[in-house]
């Protein structure tokens, strides 16, 4: 613990200025980034007696080893840069807003020729239209399915698309009139484009103008005695308005707002948010926080619409903002969400009528919210801290391992070899410290040889950091210069090249983390192999253990019988979700690899030949079998290709071997070659021709 005195600047060092400054440990790690008016006030609220501090503010302060800060001109300036550090630093005594799920939202794929209406999750794209978001996918499709009739957009995916293009067959929806088929050209580009501008339209609030024409429209069928067409103009009013009553009008003045409402106790915060557009609730969401700071609700609605419209632009802030309690000061976040708009935006608090209501419910939504999660919590927190405890006294640890990693190695048949390495902390999955390794020191199967390698380039690294810091002095008998080199890599893994490392700039580094706990996905031969490799770095200090597969059974170096856990043993559990997520990660990136390398072509190895022409020349033989038998005239004649080009990549096809004969792994037919030693089987997945089905294969 550190104390505060020790790294306090003197108050003349600190500028009575607007600014951000930002706290670090003793690792340089950033763990707080705060904002304002004056540095100097603020920076000496912090440095007063311990007691009269807020017991999570002295957690912080006692944590720290440093301060440092940023000056700007203005506090709105002060309000960007606070919002970027945290986004970048993740410090840990921040309120961050969490939540458990991913929101879908209703989609128009503006962006595209044929505009595509779709259920979306995640960050939003350019030139999409998004309407939500909505609390479940279901009710996204149930209000879609009531609008096609009367906007019959494109809702199929780009496989199908193109498929009904080329047999000029539209699907199920083209023929019962859900979709207007514009990959059969019932429509054209343009007036299928019109049609999806109105399904946004309606979908935005403005759904008057549509019920009041297809009203005309029924009411001039019926006078000219056309009494289909008005039927049906009658149940395509009937299902608009059903799909309007979804969203019952909640503010009669056609209002566009967000409503944001929170609930807190000491220890948790709960927000809930309304999007309320054309007087209707169109969307709802919410999040949890810690409060590991002492905040008033106006922090935790300043950081809420951080969260909320810190990526957002233009109408997607809407015009006015209800809030429960106003920052302080309210003028600086007022004018950045005018800035993010780019037009006025309201901030305030509702006082009277259908808005000081419709918050109220919001406010019971963030109430029951809070409820729910503090109960869902005790729970969690309770099991995961039993699991690390029956680890702990199964594996004898002197502690509780609130960091584990495991290993898992992956190949298919010897070939694509590969690592992963997962992470968990305080029982939960740390997926931003995951790493992914090719084995590089041999060829073949050797899961035992491949897991020494690991865990020995893993460690290098993590003593390569602690020699950074002066914290461990690295053996002389350590080869020089060897860091794990390849360990994260470019087309290595997720941590980037080696040199990637850096010491100051307040990121989590790489691997400069250790483990409390060790876990392997193995037997004895495997614990074996990496309690060697950790001898070999002078590194007694962390726990090995394995989990095999078979009987479950915990293997721990040195001991000829393995350890039992109860079958109910919640310790026991968590084991294997390490290990089973170790093995997922595993796999699907020695499946990316795998299929990389079917991709492979021999043109991929002739220089100076770009994608566009290699695509040219496909094009215009149809085939590498025929390209590889034409002559050098013969591939002059494709636009692009010169003489010198034409005579390289005759070469490079003739020193590449010919492949075998590409076979239907299902009906066992020999097939027409299109890539050399690559076709693909019925699931459309690429098989390697002469080589065993993989789905047969063993992967490990």
């Amino acid at each position: 613990m550190a104390d505060p005195s020790s790294y306090r600047p003197s108050p003349g060092q600190i500028p009575d200025s607007p600014g951000v400054y930002k706290f670090r440990d003793e690792h340089r790690r950033v763990i707080y980034v705060g904002k304002a008016k004056s540095l100097r006030q603020r920076l000496a609220n912090y440095f007063q007696d311990l007691a009269g501090l807020h017991p999570r503010t002295r957690t912080m302060v006692t944590t720290a080893a440093s301060v440092e800060w940023t000056v700007v001109s203005t506090e709105v300036e002060a309000l960007q840069l606070e919002y970027s550090w945290i986004k970048e630093f993740d410090p840990r005594f921040n309120v961050k807003y969490r939540d458990d799920k991913s929101y879908p939202y209703l989609a128009v794929t503006m962006n595209e020729q044929y505009p595509r209406v779709q259920v979306m999750r995640g960050h939003k794209k350019k030139g999409v239209r998004y309407f939500g978001p909505y609390a479940h996918a279901w009710a996204i499709r149930d209000t879609v399915d009531l609008l096609l009739r009367v906007f019959p957009v494109r809702t199929c995916s780009a496989g199908v698309f193109k498929n009904a293009a080329r047999t000029g067959r539209p699907c199920l929806l083209g023929y019962i009139g859900k979709c207007s088929a514009p990959c059969v050209e019932r429509i054209s580009a343009e007036d299928h484009r019109e049609l999806a501008d109105e399904f946004s339209d309606f979908m935005a609030g403005r759904t008057g103008t549509y019920i009041r024409r297809l009203e005309k429209q029924m009411t001039d069928a019926a006078e000219e005695m056309e009494y289909e067409r008005a039927a049906r103009l009658r149940d395509d009013i009937e299902a608009l308005k059903k799909a309007m009553e979804k969203n019952a009008v909640v503010l009669a003045d056609a209002t566009d707002a967000d409503l944001i409402a929170v609930a807190e106790d000491e220890l948790e915060a709960a927000v809930q948010i309304f999007h309320v557009r054309g007087g209707r609730v169109r969307g709802q969401r919410g999040w949890v926080t810690d409060k590991v700071e002492a905040v008033t609700t106006g922090d935790l609605v300043e950081h809420a619409l951080q969260q909320l419209y810190g990526e957002e632009t233009g109408d997607s802030v809407p015009k006015e903002v209800l809030v429960p309690a106003l920052p302080d000061p309210v003028g600086p976040v007022q004018e950045w969400l005018t800035g993010r708009r780019g037009a006025n935006v309201s901030l305030r608090i509702p006082q009277r009528g259908d808005k000081k209501a419709l918050m109220e419910t919001v406010a019971r939504n963030a109430q029951q919210s809070l409820v729910l999660h503090k109960t869902k919590r005790a729970s969690d927190l309770t099991t995961r801290s039993r699991a690390l405890e029956e680890i702990a006294e199964a594996l004898d640890l002197d502690t509780a391992p609130l960091r584990i990693e495991c290993y898992d190695i992956s190949h298919l048949q010897g070939d694509d070899v590969v690592a992963s390495m997962v992470v968990f902390e305080d029982g939960l999955a740390r997926k931003s410290e995951y790493r992914r390794f090719q084995i590089k020191t041999f060829e073949g199967q050797d899961d035992v040889r491949s897991m020494h390698e690991v865990i020995t380039r893993r460690f290098r690294r993590y003593l390569a950091e602690k020699e950074k810091t002066g914290e461990w002095v690295e053996d002389d008998s350590a080869e020089p210069g060897d860091t794990g080199e390849g360990l994260g890599g470019s087309g290595d893994g997720l941590g980037g090249p080696a040199n990637g490392l850096k010491d100051d700039d307040g990121r989590p580094k790489r691997f400069a983390y250790p483990p409390q706990l060790v876990v392997v996905d193995g037997g004895q031969p495997q614990v074996a192999a990496a309690r060697r490799a950790l001898d070999g770095l002078g590194i007694d200090d962390i726990a090995v253990c394995g989990l095999a597969k078979r009987l479950e059974e915990v293997w721990v170096p040195g001991e000829d019988d393995p350890v039992v856990l109860p079958r109910t043993s919640e310790g026991l559990y968590l084991l294997q979700r390490v290990r089973d997520e170790a093995h997922r990660f595993a796999i699907t990136y020695q499946r990316t690899k795998r299929a990389k390398r079917f991709r492979a072509s021999p043109l991929d190895d002739v220089p100076g030949l770009g994608e566009a022409r290699k695509q040219a020349l496909l094009k215009h033989f149809g085939s590498l079998k025929k390209l590889r038998s034409a002559t050098i005239d013969q591939i002059c004649e494709v636009p692009g290709i010169g003489r010198k080009t034409a005579e390289t990549i005759a070469a490079a096809l003739a020193q590449a071997a010919p492949a075998a004969p590409a076979v239907n792994t299902a009906t066992g037919e020999i097939m027409e070659e299109e890539e050399p030693g690559m076709t693909a089987d019925p699931s459309g997945e690429p098989v390697a021709a002469g080589a065993p089905d993989r789905r047969r294969g063993q992967e490990t």
